[in-house]
């Protein structure tokens, strides 16, 4: 499916912009990171905008189910849009998310409906959420995950999470970035 992520940005505003503007301009952010990645990723890049679109929405108030956005997210585009599996799938494994479901007991429900493995372009994900501030200005993803530890406290399960995720999401960008930087454009 073509021209997902006007159709993405349009359910992310309507369940981020008013009750929770900074996720909202993080959201923002992401996104137009996922842009920067066109160059590279070709046919697959307006999935991948979908996802960045689309990968917190599950903090919005109206939507919140379980208390873990990767799960209530995946399962709102799912239940309530019928979006396509691969979005859904994105949404559910964004950053290590499988991390922290394992921390909060979710994983068994996370993996039996999204699947173990984290879907193609979840790379991609993760470098565009992990290099952008709660702000939406972009940032080294060092710095990105010394926020998230700041602003969780280290005794959260988030920052548990995130210590635990980091190496692979600092190896992640950095390879991301690489690739994207030397790889041929394709059309």
């Amino acid at each position: 499916m073509s021209n997902l992520a006007p159709w993405a940005r349009e359910i992310a505003r309507e369940h981020l912009e008013t009750p929770l503007p900074r996720r909202w301009a993080h959201t923002q952010g992401v996104a137009r990171q996922a842009r920067t990645l066109v160059p590279t990723l070709g046919e697959r890049a307006d999935l991948l905008e979908a996802a960045a679109w689309l990968h917190d929405v599950g903090y919005a108030p109206d939507i919140t189910a379980t208390g873990f956005h990767p799960l209530d997210g995946a399962r709102f585009l799912r239940d309530v849009h019928h979006a396509d599996e691969h979005l859904c799938r994105l949404v559910a494994h964004h950053s290590c998310a499988v991390v922290e479901a394992r921390e909060r007991g979710l994983d068994g429900d996370l993996t039996a409906e999204f699947g173990k493995e984290a879907p193609d372009l979840t790379d991609s994900l993760i470098y565009c959420d992990m290099t952008t501030s709660p702000d939406g200005e972009h940032l080294p993803v060092e710095q990105r995950l010394a926020e998230i530890l700041d602003r969780y406290g280290s005794d959260h399960l988030v920052a548990r999470s995130i210590a635990t995720s980091s190496p692979y999401l600092v190896d992640t960008v950095h390879r991301v970035q690489s690739e994207a930087n030397s790889a041929p454009i394709r059309e």
